[in-house]
């Protein structure tokens, strides 16, 4: 039996060409001899214990190296290439060293090492690179597999839950009803009964998780599409079928304590949600059209700090003066700007300037974006017929130091606000305007005496929103001659613009391709001089109140805006989007 098969081996290798006819007999000779002094008898000489776990072992390489490679494409900022070649070089480096150490053992551990200690190196960068909901072999994705498992046999899942009792499966996101801090057992209950309840959830943590502002759930004629509001832009996300859709939006109702039946009148409501220890706030209106009922979700997060005024992009000589003009005694700060121009931030920067321990600081807002510890906070509820006016009127009797306003919206709150200002008060508002000049025309158009006006308004602070280029992969450019002489910039002076990557060679991890993260704010500050003050009273002008600011070096939002550019904060295309 040995023979024939030794006869084989002779004539395979001589085929194979491993080696010649007088080697491979040589060789032959050799085992030959050998056997003459080992007696083997009959028998399966393959040990399956010592077999079997290296055969599982490369199993689970082959389908992490797979993994791998579609993890990477998938991303798209990962080097594919390069961990392609680390885990196929590492896994056959391993099943070699199997092979060759004599002891099983060590060899053993080698192969564990060298073909898993890559995948682990990478988990911990991609991971470093995605959103919590994308990151594997974090205890919540193991809970989550556990659920999924037990959830295929028939169990229910007992991981990712809340201390509780409540079902915190799929993204750790926990909804509550409309009282502040307050689970609504009967809504978030009635909500989890349905099926695309875990759609919901996915929802609102991936546009958290994205930095939205706010949600856009439009209906077409197929399907449901969904837009996030990002750093002032909207970005389409994955869209939702109609069934699915209709789901959604009826989950969101019944978060909101509205009528899931009506959806034609317009509605509106609230809820409240848990994330990782913070509390958000969404506020949510509903509106029919042609093709359905649409839902606005507005984000806020109560967790956001309140901002300094050196903190919003007010340049230091801007921010000093501010500061003088809001710590005065009694007098009207405005600030103007279109929805979404961090006006409510602004204010609030102010109000932090102030001593909020000696002096009585109360507040009227829809809604209230944040919650400030020593003020007195007050929230307009106009279903129950407290409005602005109604709710000024009783804080005047209240003995308030600073009064603010959320918006100034009608001719009775631009009344009593500057009534107030006249009468030993400090007033912050906001109105919608264009500029500075406009503000005060708007307070004229809304009814209020231009003698009122300027003896109760201090100054007004325009301002917009523009978005920040992403420090990772902006690119600087040379700006052409001709820009800089129209822009008043000198060109010696100037070298270079920045802007977004116009061909990246892959998705920027930071911003995700778009080339902006964050926003900062450009500022024009209008302070009423003593002449202004007469214009306004005599003879109103726009013209004239232009002239006399800029006399006293009020700069514009389009000035202020070149010094982002040239600090390289912001890009002259995002400027003009903004401002023009």
């Amino acid at each position: 039996m040995f023979r024939s098969r030794l006869t084989l081996l002779i004539l395979a290798l001589i085929t194979l060409g491993v080696a010649s006819a007088a080697d491979a007999v040589e060789i032959g000779g050799l085992l030959l001899a050998q056997s003459s002094t080992i007696v083997r008898g009959a028998g399966f000489y393959l040990n399956l214990f010592k077999f079997i776990p290296v055969l599982l072992i490369y199993i689970l390489w082959t389908r992490t190296t797979y993994w791998v490679d579609d993890d990477c494409k998938d991303l798209g900022n990962l080097k594919f290439e390069t961990w392609n070649s680390i885990m196929l070089g590492t896994g056959l480096l391993g099943f070699a060293m199997v092979w060759l150490i004599p002891l099983y053992i060590v060899g053993l551990l080698l192969l564990l090492l060298l073909d898993f200690g890559p995948l682990f190196y990478y988990i911990v960068q991609r991971n470093a690179t995605v959103p919590d909901d994308r990151k594997v072999l974090t205890a919540y994705h193991l809970g989550e597999v556990a659920n999924s498992v037990m959830n295929k046999v028939g169990m229910r899942g007992i991981f990712n839950r809340s201390d509780d009792g409540m079902d915190k499966t799929g993204p750790p996101i926990v909804f509550m009803g409309k009282s502040q801090g307050k689970i609504d057992p009967t809504g978030v209950q009635k909500a989890e009964e349905s099926q695309f309840y875990m759609s919901a959830k996915e929802l609102v943590y991936d546009a958290v998780l994205r930095r939205a502002t706010d949600i856009h759930l439009e209906p077409t004629e197929e399907q449901l599409s969904v837009r996030y509001r990002i750093d002032g832009i909207l970005h389409a996300a994955e869209p939702f079928d109609r069934q699915t859709g209709t789901a959604v939006v009826n989950i969101f109702k019944v978060l909101s304590a509205m009528d899931i039946s009506e959806k034609r009148k317009p509605q509106d409501g609230s809820f409240g949600a848990k994330l990782e220890g913070r509390e958000i706030d969404f506020r949510v209106a509903t509106s029919g059209s042609k093709s359905g009922e649409k839902l606005v979700m507005r984000i806020l997060d109560n967790a956001a700090s309140v901002a300094k005024i050196d903190e919003v992009g007010v340049r230091p000589k801007m921010a000093a003066e501010i500061r003088s003009l809001v710590t005065q005694p009694h007098g009207m700060f405005l600030c103007c700007g279109p929805t979404g121009a961090g006006k409510s931030t602004t204010l609030y920067a102010c109000l932090r300037e102030i001593d909020r321990f000696q002096r009585n600081i109360i507040t009227v807002e829809d809604p209230i974006e944040y919650h400030v510890d020593g003020i007195t906070q007050i929230e307009i509820n106009t279903k129950a017929g407290q409005t602005f006016s109604t709710s000024l009127r009783s804080i005047l009797r209240q003995d308030p130091d600073v009064i603010m306003i959320g918006e100034i919206r009608d001719q009775e709150t631009a009344t009593i606000a500057c009534q107030a200002a006249t009468t030993g008060h400090m007033v912050f508002s906001t109105v919608h305007a264009n500029d500075t000049v406009t503000a005060l025309f708007r307070l004229l158009d809304l009814g209020v005496e231009p003698f009122m006006i300027a003896s109760a308004l201090t100054a007004v602070l325009g301002q917009r929103l523009v978005r920040c280029l992403c420090e990772t992969c902006k690119e600087p450019y040379k700006p052409k001659p001709e820009f800089l002489q129209k822009a008043n910039l000198p060109v010696d002076k100037v070298d270079v613009f920045y802007r977004p990557p116009e061909e990246p060679e892959q998705v920027c991890p930071t911003c995700g391709g778009t080339g902006y993260q964050g926003r900062t704010g450009i500022f024009e500050l209008l302070v009423l001089s003593e002449p202004m003050r007469d214009m306004i009273r005599e003879n109103p002008s726009i013209n004239a109140i232009k002239a006399e600011a800029r006399k006293n070096g009020m700069i514009y939002l389009q000035e202020d805006g070149l010094r982002q550019v040239i600090q390289g904060k912001t890009s002259i295309k995002e400027l003009l989007r903004v401002v023009k």
